[in-house]
């Protein structure tokens, strides 16, 4: 692409560099010249004019874009993405429906290499999402950018987008209580808001004494897809009060414990094929914390191990908390 100013007898054909005023007419940067833009330049006193011309093998930006979201997202209803109209280089790719970005990062960042004026941005791995919202967006840079960059971008990074939306229908939620202990309503209601945020169902609530034989029978009983726990009094161990009620219902703990800030004190674990999340007491208010990301990776039937919890820790410092009790910045007196 050749890029700079001309005489006006030789714009015609070319794309506008930069938006101009032609007496009271504003001609945009981006579009194509024609002899009537020429000639109202030229009345506005106009003698030269920076412009972008395509060189042989070029490809516009509008195109390179849209070939780039083709290669990105081939099938977009299996990814569960909805695909914009290339504008000015520019395409986006937006949620279909709520669920997680799953995303192939070497193939995105092996496609951010191939030319700077080539660019892809998204949202963070395993990121939750809503409908229409933005998953990704599609830039080039330039006014046009070699055919032969947009081939190759393209060919690195074939289906590297998609949405994982989620496979259960609902999830059940035990709340154990223990005497003078915090109001569960409020955390009832933020845990119904993260349910169906999901697209899913809080099909069943139950409220159990704090107490292993109690809880037990609660969640041998709970009939949702997902199982979650959140107690009255928080789980310290692993071999605390819910751990072991998981374990006495014929369940297995995989992961007491996450490097997620709020959210320390959640557990994971399975009933048969039901997933069993134990909440942290942070999950009573709808602020984000670590059992969010958590909860929308398991509903969206993205595997989540211990290993891929111990791993949540760079990134997972959500919110400095100053009323905790032990400060983590020495105060001076």
């Amino acid at each position: 692409m050749k890029f700079g100013p001309v005489p006006l007898g030789e714009a015609v054909g070319a794309i506008l560099a930069h938006s101009v005023q032609a007496d009271k007419v504003k001609l945009r940067k981006g579009m194509v010249l024609t002899p009537e833009h020429q000639s109202q330049l030229a009345k506005a006193g106009y003698k030269s004019v920076t412009v972008a011309r395509l060189d042989p093998g070029d490809c516009h930006e509008d195109e390179a874009a849209r070939m780039l979201a083709d290669a990105l997202t081939p099938d977009p209803v299996t990814a569960k993405l909805r695909v914009t109209a290339p504008f000015t280089g520019r395409v986006n790719l937006l949620a279909d429906g709520p669920g997680v970005a799953v995303l192939d990062i070497g193939a995105l960042e092996d496609f951010n290499r191939v030319n700077p004026m080539i660019t892809v941005a998204t949202v963070p791995q395993f990121q939750q999402m809503n409908a229409g919202g933005m998953v990704a967006t599609i830039k080039v840079i330039s006014y046009a950018v070699p055919g032969a960059d947009v081939l190759r971008a393209a060919r690195l990074a074939q289906g590297a987008i998609r949405l994982a939306a989620p496979v259960y229908r609902n999830a059940a939620l035990i709340v154990t209580e223990i005497p003078g202990g915090p109001p569960n309503e409020k955390g009832i209601t933020a845990i119904r808001g993260r349910v169906e945020a999901l697209g899913m169902e809080l099909s069943e609530v139950r409220i159990v004494p704090h107490q292993t034989d109690a809880l037990t029978s609660a969640i041998t009983s709970a009939q949702g897809d997902v199982v979650m726990i959140l107690t009255g009094s928080a789980t310290s161990d692993v071999f605390d009060v819910a751990p072991q009620a998981v374990r006495a219902a014929g369940g297995q703990v995989d992961r007491f414990g996450m490097p997620v800030d709020p959210g320390n004190l959640l557990f994971l674990g399975a009933l048969g094929m039901q997933p069993v999340i134990g909440l942290p007491g942070c999950a009573r208010s709808p602020a984000l914390n670590g059992a969010d990301w958590v909860l929308s990776r398991v509903a969206c039937g993205i595997e989540t191990t211990g290993a891929d919890i111990a791993g949540m820790g760079v990134g997972g410092l959500l919110k400095e908390i100053p009323t905790r009790p032990q400060p983590r910045a020495s105060r001076k007196s």
